[in-house]
């Protein structure tokens, strides 16, 4: 019956369930790493590695460019068949694990915190940029796999400019957002 479902939507449909059911995974895994267990001596060091970074970028002008060039160089890497969904699975843990540091160092519930980061946008649109980005490597690999790798490639490039796009508005909001707080 999934098969049939499959085999008769349009390419668009399809790709757009493949970004769909990444991002429920990456949420997953999200959350997996904010539930895991930190103590308070290494959550305060990685929240204080943190903020001694945030506020040496704010310092030198820099926060902008560092937030979109890190989660752009995560995407790229993401990009790659068969190396980037595990490469996003580890980022998307690690993210929930600082998450949970950040939290716990503040004295605020981990998971409450993390449903607190979709009261943004932010958190929606890094999801949504790293989710395409995933969801295209899987199409690369399948259309590898199929010879047509080439064909595929077109298509590559137009999420990665999508998701270029996505991730520098969304690095804008959340430089906007640390310089208020």
């Amino acid at each position: 019956m999934s098969l049939i479902f499959w085999k008769k939507a349009s390419p668009l449909r399809k790709r757009i369930l493949a970004i769909i059911v990444v991002f429920v995974i990456s949420v997953a895994l999200t959350i997996a790493g904010t539930l895991t267990p930190i103590d308070e001596e290494e959550a305060n060091a990685i929240n204080d590695d943190l903020n001694q970074t945030v506020n040496s970028l704010k310092e030198q002008g820099a926060l902008l460019q560092y937030i979109f060039g890190n989660n752009f160089m995560l995407t790229l890497i993401m990009f790659v068949p068969f190396f980037g969904p595990f490469f996003g699975g580890y980022v998307f843990y690690n993210t929930g694990t600082v998450i949970a540091a950040v939290a716990i160092a503040e004295h605020f519930p981990p998971t409450l915190t993390f449903l607190a980061l979709f009261l943004t946008p932010v958190a929606w649109l890094e999801f949504l940029a790293y989710s395409i980005a995933i969801a295209e490597s899987v199409w690369l690999i399948r259309r590898i796999l199929q010879r047509r790798g080439k064909h595929e490639l077109v298509n590559a490039s137009k999420f990665l400019l999508i998701c270029a796009i996505i991730l520098f508005v969304a690095a804008i909001i959340e430089t906007i957002l640390i310089q208020v707080v």
